[in-house]
């Protein structure tokens, strides 16, 4: 299959609403970026990092975990990872941008990020309060993206 027909392939939506749309790549953007933030996290706070080196970790790490959960499937439809990569760039990057700036901001206030230990309660308070800001914060952005085609369903 080349790069068109996969492309041609994934736009077909089945009937899906356009909010259904932006809800299933808020969670599968999300599933991305909590896999990376959820590691980044607790290596920075394991570590003793600073607050500011430990979320920048996190948010490098949901980058690259957001970039493969995207990725994945186009590679595997047959799409080199250039293609694929240049299929997604813009609206991963964007929706990644806006969620683990959403994620970030709340684990930061919450708490999570500044304490001592993954076994403390205030890191795992952080976490669980960081996952559904970033889903709000992204799901319109999402919804827009894919309204204005910039972004494409291709999970």
């Amino acid at each position: 299959m080349d790069h068109a027909q996969v492309h041609h392939h994934h736009h077909g939506h089945g009937g899906a609403t356009p909010g259904g749309l932006a809800t299933s790549a808020t969670l599968h953007c999300l599933s991305g970026c909590a896999i990376g933030e959820f590691i980044g996290l607790a290596i920075g706070v394991s570590l003793g990092l600073d607050p500011w080196a430990t979320m920048a970790l996190a948010t490098v790490l949901g980058f690259v975990s957001g970039y493969s959960l995207g990725l994945a499937p186009l590679v595997r439809q047959g799409m080199t990872l250039a293609q694929a990569f240049k299929t997604i760039w813009l609206g991963e990057t964007i929706s990644i941008a806006v969620m683990e700036l959403a994620m970030n901001f709340t684990d930061y206030h919450v708490g999570g990020v500044t304490t001592g230990s993954v076994l403390s309660l205030q890191f795992w308070l952080g976490y669980a309060a960081a996952l559904p800001a970033g889903f709000i914060a992204a799901w319109p952005v999402n919804y827009w993206l894919l309204k204005k085609n910039l972004k494409k369903q291709c999970h």
